[in-house]
């Protein structure tokens, strides 16, 4: 077997085609992805056994669990997931790997959903080029989803062809008879194995040649399936490369589920064995075992049934006892991968029930709640702004602006979805003071994604600037902190208030406030216009800085009136 360069340069490819198809569909999810979709989801995932039978569906489907855990990964990055419910989707998807290897042992065949990729790409390429955003998404959203099948399917093209070439294995020959020894080294056998073949399939028919040329035992294949069940989790682990880290949580979750339950297998290891034994007798079938007067062949021809009868009590057992464990797990991995501060840049509802909706007199509470979160969320937004404002490193500055205009995304979404739920607990049979407390939230969400629209056309006015020769001089810097400093303390102020739940809020010496920062507003349009017939400053750079000064008015107006409306929902209690 020749595994040249270039050989490796196809893998390297392969890899970078997946990771591609990977990031696509997670951006393409998080612009598609509306409150149907993530209530569908949640519904299906509302509690454990639900998340379980879900993933179950889907690998049986489409009878990949990679491609499972991979989309799984990638509704975690795209915020139609949460950490807990897609541990129990990944349960779901060891079970329904089974029934893959059920059908390879019992019909001999597998549907390859690769094939389907390239027709998928070209149904979906009029969408890609369409004028609308929504469509184009949709349209880039297939692709990526093409492109992962496609790349999952490159890269067990692109790995060294050991299943043409089995001899080169032949010499664990000699390490077959260490007792259990022996059976750890072919757990981690299968585990190195499924790793560069990137196919606990295509691993499972290696294991399967080894078995027929008499190499190893039962006791070795079983081992080499379990290390299988570890290395099938790389897959999942490498499209988190390019996420979050809640979605590198879940690909860890995978891993040490798998892993927890091999150690179970391996603590149990002959009591498993005589499971799969005495089902085999149950239904009268051929044991492995040539110590009962089997010939070789017979023993052999037996494998591939008990080793996927051994498969699917592994994973079902290891999902029964685990599935009670989803919270601990949960919290292992958060410990293991900490939250960074690129994470709160995706999508996500903390408090609002997305799955099966109940309008009772709590739907106010946790909309309150969720509230709080969007308010905290643009805050920071605000202080990326202000920090952009002195800032002059490029690529720095590239690098907030890329994430405030995320947080504009998620605030459109965040808008649209608390509103959505708002309006339906209006429409429900709950009391007038709840109806008037949804009515004075839904236009405190509406001022709080106002608040977020004027930041990032603060932002957007601070790229301009500093694209060009002549930016903000240090006159106008020092006028923009100066009104930043005032407008502190009002976006301060809300988010205090939103905590201080029966706090009053004095709306007039607010509206003074108010209209204090209005009339500094004037005074600097009033100097703008003498420094521009003086010529302080260029023209297109006075523009900027007139509109600049200008939106920190309208902030200061939407800060008011998102006060006026906690004001109202407090009087509402």
């Amino acid at each position: 077997m020749n595994y040249t360069f270039f050989d490796l340069l196809r893998l390297i490819g392969s890899l970078a085609f997946f990771l591609f198809g990977m990031k696509l569909m997670s951006e393409s999810l998080q612009k598609v992805a509306g409150d149907k979709m993530r209530n569908i989801l949640g519904a299906m995932t509302s509690n454990r056994f639900k998340g379980v039978l879900t993933g179950v569906l889907i690998t049986a489907i489409i009878q990949s669990s990679s491609a499972t855990t991979v989309m799984v990964v990638s509704f975690v990055n795209a915020g139609l997931l949460n950490l807990v419910q897609s541990i129990g989707v990944i349960m779901g998807a060891n079970i329904g790997t089974t029934v893959t290897a059920w059908l390879i042992s019992l019909l001999g065949f597998k549907i390859d959903i690769s094939a389907f990729a390239l027709p998928l790409i070209g149904l979906s390429l009029p969408l890609v080029f369409s004028k609308l955003a929504k469509r184009r998404s949709i349209g880039e959203l297939v692709v990526g989803f093409a492109m992962i099948f496609m790349g999952l399917s490159y890269l067990n093209s692109s790995v060294p062809d050991i299943n043409s070439n089995p001899d080169i294995l032949s010499f664990i020959t000699n390490y077959s008879s260490s007792g259990y020894w022996s059976i750890l080294f072919f757990l981690a056998t299968g585990t190195a194995i499924t790793l560069v073949l990137q196919s606990s399939s295509a691993a499972m028919a290696l294991t399967l040649v080894m078995c027929y040329n008499g190499w190893i035992g039962f006791d070795m294949a079983v081992a080499m399936v379990l290390g299988q069940n570890i290395g099938t989790t790389i897959t999942a682990n490498l499209a988190a490369l390019v996420t979050n880290s809640t979605a590198k949580q879940a690909a860890m979750a995978h891993l040490l589920f798998n892993v927890f339950g091999v150690i179970i297998a391996m603590l149990l290891f002959r009591p498993f064995e005589n499971v799969v034994f005495a089902i085999m007798n149950i239904f009268d079938l051929t044991l492995p075992n040539t110590a009962n007067g089997q010939s070789i062949q017979q023993a052999n021809a037996a494998m591939p049934l008990a080793l996927s009868i051994y498969h699917t009590v592994f994973n079902i057992v290891n999902t029964l006892l685990l599935i009670w464990f989803v919270s601990p797990i949960a919290s292992l991995v958060k410990r293991i991968i900490r939250t960074k501060d690129d994470d709160d840049v995706v999508f996500k509802l903390n408090y609002i029930n997305t799955g099966l909706m109940s309008f009772d007199e709590l739907s106010a509470l946790q909309a309150r709640k969720e509230i709080d979160v969007f308010m905290q969320r643009t805050k920071r937004m605000y202080q990326m702004v202000k920090e952009m404002l002195l800032e002059d490193k490029p690529k720095k500055l590239d690098k907030t602006i890329a994430r405030v205009q995320k947080y504009e995304e998620i605030a459109d979404r965040m808008d649209e979805e608390i509103v959505s739920f708002l309006t339906q607990i209006t429409r429900s049979d709950v009391s007038k003071k709840t109806a008037a407390q949804a009515s004075a939230m839904i236009k405190l969400v509406s001022r709080i994604e106002s608040i977020s629209d004027s930041c990032y056309l603060m932002a957007q006015l601070i790229m301009a600037s500093k694209s060009r020769k002549s930016s903000f001089n240090n006159e106008m810097i020092q006028n923009l902190q100066q009104m930043f400093g005032s407008l502190d303390i009002v976006v301060e102020k809300i988010e205090r208030m939103l905590e201080e739940k029966s706090k009053p809020i004095y709306l007039e010496s607010e509206r003074n406030f108010r209209d204090k920062i209005n009339d500094d507003v004037e005074q600097l349009n009033m100097e703008h216009l003498k420094a521009i017939k003086k010529g302080s400053y260029k023209y297109k750079i006075g523009i900027l800085y007139c509109d600049f000064f200008s939106e920190q008015g309208v902030l200061a107006d939407h800060c008011y009136h998102a006060l006026k409306y906690i004001d109202e929902l407090n009087a509402a209690k």
